[in-house]
């Protein structure tokens, strides 16, 4: 195993296939990719998932302003379920409004 200019981690398929496990535990831990190799050739990569994520759909500009935000907040901790408990409170203190008007609001005089 060695490391390469890019701080990459690179291996053999042999190393790759009896030590999985523990490089899968490092990728994810160290945020590092692994090149395998076969024969000296690179044949495939191992990215944690949030790195391949990353790659394939990078986040908006607005998204990482609104993660920054929760993070400042605090609010990134919570659950889904305290989540659902806020918007229902907001939600319950808003004045109701008439999804209909009445017939005699509607008639010109």
């Amino acid at each position: 195993m060695r490391t390469d200019t890019n701080d990459t981690i690179v291996v053999s398929a042999l190393r790759a296939r009896t030590s999985f496990g523990k490089l899968l535990r490092r990728v994810e831990n160290e945020r590092r990719s692994l090149v395998i190799e076969k024969r000296g050739t690179p044949k495939a990569v191992l990215l944690s998932i949030r790195d391949y994520v990353g790659l394939a759909a990078p986040e908006p500009e607005v998204l990482r302003v609104i993660g920054e935000e929760s993070r400042k907040k605090g609010t990134d901790k919570l659950s889904s379920r305290q989540v659902e408990q806020i918007i229902n409170a907001a939600r319950a203190d808003r004045p109701k409004r008439g999804r209909f008007r009445s017939a005699s609001s509607s008639t010109p005089t």
